[in-house]
């Protein structure tokens, strides 16, 4: 049984797995850190913890990040965006995002546009 908010769960549209996409970005410069997947107990932990906390669909149970890294994410905003299916999660990254250890997940792979 979650304890997320009925107001805030009823805003909710989930995956069929009961997922919202939650991206994480550095609230001070904007920099985008990760995506994670987020059910309602995950959001609900996030919200009264004030660490990010997600939903692992690989291992299936939740993860605090940086429990185990060290690499934290302090929790400074989240929104919910117009279509109520993805969660902007504004954090305060400690050290790397990414479980590469890179700060971001998004800093290889430049797909385009083509340098002219």
């Amino acid at each position: 049984m979650s304890t997320l908010d009925p107001a805030i769960a009823a805003r909710l549209k989930r995956t069929v797995d009961g997922l919202v996409p939650a991206v994480a970005q550095q609230y001070d410069t904007g920099e985008v850190l990760m995506l994670g997947w987020m059910d309602d107990e995950a959001l609900a932990r996030t919200l009264t913890t004030g660490r990010a906390t997600y939903w692992s669909r690989s291992r299936q149970e939740y993860w605090v990040k940086g429990d185990t890294s060290g690499h934290v994410q302090w929790v400074k905003d989240v929104r919910l965006d117009c279509d109520g299916d993805t969660l902007l999660v504004k954090v305060d990254q400690v050290g790397a995002a990414c479980h590469t250890g890179e700060r971001t997940c998004f800093d290889a792979d430049r797909l385009g546009p083509a340098d002219d």
